[in-house]
């Protein structure tokens, strides 16, 4: 029994003593502000009865974060907290009671005002232009979000937002190349592909990097037919290489190889020997790399396929040149045929014909007839070629199967050999 009485003693005092802690006075005037003029730091403060304290971080609609505090009796009603025990972009209040590590809380808590932990606004769309040796970067900067804690105790009033730009190339790591400016554009001198441009923002808060350019460097190739019919289409088909600035956290920036979709090619072409190369067709890779230009075919030209400096949000491609290839034009035969068909009388007369292209050719051309006892093409006759059309008529004597053709002997056009080429056959047949 006085077991029993001595346990109900004990769980009443200890319920009692529960009830005491547990009633501690409540800490007052919690307050924030900044520790110090490198806003490194937020300094908490409150009143007390000369208590130890356990100090924490709530979150507003944020995650908590799991900083505690705990600071012995005797110590000032004050301490810092360091800014990188704040998650960026969020809303929290600091949160003080009496306690300790051992005995736990033995107050209800006070809690400082509610602020903000908003990071510095990243700038955006970032792109560069070429001036002469060097790049003109410009970039714009976003609206700040909604302050849903106006004035709070931390707001740093009147401040200006600098950007910070970093660079780097293969092998070396992001460093800063000049001041910090609140301009949103920058000009750097002597500088090509390859490199990766960032700019580095900062406030009370954090820092964080934005307005990327990766410098592209490419190379490209070129199928390039080596001949190809007058005035018919052409099919010129490649692939682009881009190497592109990749910097891993902490390391040194390396090259990787990619093959985008979207990266613009020009088929370029010399009309004459010894003139200007022009455009002559345009695409865009494709999947892969992958890219296919078509061109009518003129006179014999060279051509070659280039990628052309171009920019966009977040790159600058540099030029690159396939090699120059001669595709030589042949003459187009368009019709070749007997005027009123192939089938003739004997004491009538044939007219054998044919048209081509370029429609401008002047030339002799050749007819041929081919002889079957001696199992080859011999000649019949020379004939002129007039702006393309060329004819000859003859009368029918014998009866019998004939077969004819015109060659068309190797001309020049703008200077360039065009490349001749010999009609199909022509049958005749005469009763």
């Amino acid at each position: 029994m006085r077991r029993v009485l001595a346990a109900a003693l004990a769980m009443v005092v200890g319920a009692a003593t529960l009830t005491a802690c547990a009633s501690d006075p409540t800490p007052t005037d919690v307050t924030v502000g900044w520790s110090g003029d490198g806003r490194t730091a937020v300094e908490v403060t409150w009143k007390d009865d000369n208590a130890p304290n356990r100090i924490t971080i709530e979150g507003v609609l944020s995650t908590s974060p799991s900083y505690v505090k705990y600071l012995s009796a005797g110590e000032p009603n004050s301490w810092a907290i360091p800014t990188s025990a704040f998650p960026a972009d969020g809303n929290y209040k600091v949160a003080v009671a009496i306690g300790t590590s051992q005995g736990g809380v033995t107050s209800k808590l006070a809690r400082s005002d509610v602020f903000d932990t908003d990071g510095p606004v990243r700038p955006i769309n970032a792109a560069a232009s070429p001036r002469g040796n060097g790049v003109l970067m410009t970039w714009s900067v976003p609206p700040a979000p909604q302050d849903f804690t106006p004035n709070d105790p931390l707001d740093v009033k009147d401040r200006t937002q600098r950007y910070v730009p970093v660079l780097a190339k293969p092998g070396q790591r992001l460093e800063v190349i000049g001041a910090g400016t609140t301009s949103t554009q920058q000009l750097i001198k002597s500088l090509r592909p390859p490199y990766v441009f960032q700019l580095r923002v900062q406030n009370e808060w954090g820092a964080r990097a934005g307005g990327q350019v990766l410098g592209l460097t490419t190379s490209v190739t070129a199928a390039i037919p080596s001949k190809a019919r007058f005035s018919l289409r052409a099919k010129i088909r490649g692939r682009v290489v881009v190497q592109q600035v990749v910097c891993p956290p902490e390391s040194a920036c390396t090259q990787q190889r990619a093959t985008p979709a979207g990266v613009p090619v020009v088929l370029l072409t010399q009309p004459t020997p010894g003139a200007r190369w022009t455009p002559a067709g345009r695409g865009k890779t494709t999947a892969g790399g992958h890219y296919e230009i078509s061109v009518v075919t003129g006179p014999t030209r060279p051509y070659k396929v280039i990628v052309p400096v171009s920019s966009r949000v977040g790159s600058i491609t540099d030029t690159s040149s396939s090699k120059a290839s001669l595709t030589r034009s042949v003459v187009r035969v368009a019709l070749a045929g007997i005027a009123g068909g192939q089938n003739k009388k004997v004491g009538s007369a044939a007219t054998i014909y044919t048209w081509v292209l370029p429609a401008t050719m002047n030339s002799n051309v050749v007819l041929q007839m081919w002889n079957q006892k001696l199992h080859r093409w011999v000649f019949v006759r020379v004939t002129p070629m007039r702006a393309g059309k060329t004819q000859f008529t003859f009368p029918l004597k014998k009866p019998g199967a004939y077969v004819y053709r015109y060659l068309i002997p190797n001309s020049v056009m703008a200077g360039r050999q065009l490349a001749g080429t010999v009609t199909g056959h022509i049958p005749l047949y005469v009763r």
